[in-house]
């Protein structure tokens, strides 16, 4: 279905694409993931999501002002002081995706002390919460708390976001060729579906046995940018925007980007992609 040149073809940064290829191929099988438009959906949905599968734990990491802003329904005038909160991401989670402080109750499942943490994202999907956690190790004869340990490998990883992708029936929206409807499926909106699309066309390309044309732009940024990256290409982009250029896509540099892209008249969605950069670098 897919060789490992293809494979790797797909998630150009990561460095150990062998390990996810050997995971990849039998769950690919195993999920009938097996159509050149059903591993581009899944290849340009889930590389996009992980970063090209190098991020598998959530990072909560936050700041006091990015708490603030990114769960205001928790911290704030009334609520409980993001100060007592920052950088520590145990805390963090134990307090944002424990039930009993949710608006929907129940919709996680993480009753239990520690549930939070415990269940916090993980995979190239992200699953979260014991409720999910449980539904998905209930078909792979384990508990939650095992399915927790085993969705952090490449095996686990890829697996979870099979099921994901099947429990979902999103073969439907690859077979007809819908990434945008595919999208809105995983996402829940089209955030970074310029990214998703170059991602679905290079994949279809590269397993038709093409090369994709790199997209290069007149300063040089060639690669999508996105929030935890760092380089010289995120140096450029900050300089591009009026922002310190430490080469580091923090927070800020996120909350920048969409003020910018508002500005321009383009989805703000905080992605430096080939629209954002045509833009940006011109």
């Amino acid at each position: 279905m897919i060789t490992l040149e293809q494979f790797s073809a797909m998630i150009p940064s990561n460095k150990n694409p062998e390990a996810w290829y050997e995971a990849a191929v039998p769950m690919f099988e195993k999920y009938e993931i097996n159509t050149n438009n059903r591993i581009a959906g899944f290849m340009a949905q889930c590389a996009h999501e992980s970063l090209d599968f190098t991020r598998l734990v959530e990072n909560l990491n936050y700041s006091e002002k990015a708490l603030n802003s990114v769960f205001g329904r928790y911290f704030g005038k009334g609520k409980r002081n993001a100060k007592d909160y920052a950088r520590n991401q145990e805390k963090i989670a134990n307090y944002v995706y424990q039930d009993e402080f949710r608006s929907k109750r129940g919709a996680l499942g993480n009753v239990n002390p520690g549930d939070g943490w415990l269940f916090r994202g993980r995979g190239i999907k992200q699953l979260t919460g014991r409720n999910n956690y449980t539904q998905f190790a209930n078909t792979v004869d384990m508990t939650a708390e095992e399915a927790a340990e085993y969705v952090s490998t490449p095996t686990g990883a890829i697996e979870s976001a099979c099921w994901f992708w099947s429990t979902n029936k999103l073969e439907k929206w690859a077979d007809k060729g819908d990434n945008k409807g595919l999208t809105k499926k995983i996402n829940g909106g089209t955030i970074g579906l310029d990214d998703r699309n170059r991602r679905w066309d290079e994949a279809l390309a590269i397993l038709g046995g093409k090369a994709p044309a790199p997209k290069k732009t007149s300063k040089g940024a060639v690669r999508t940018l996105r929030k935890g990256m760092q380089g010289d290409d995120v140096k450029k982009m900050q300089k591009a925007i009026g922002v310190t250029a430490d080469g580091d896509f923090g927070f800020g540099t996120l909350t920048a980007v969409k003020k910018w892209q508002k500005m321009n008249g383009l989805t703000a969605d905080g992605i430096v992609g080939p629209a954002t950069q045509a833009k940006m670098f011109s």
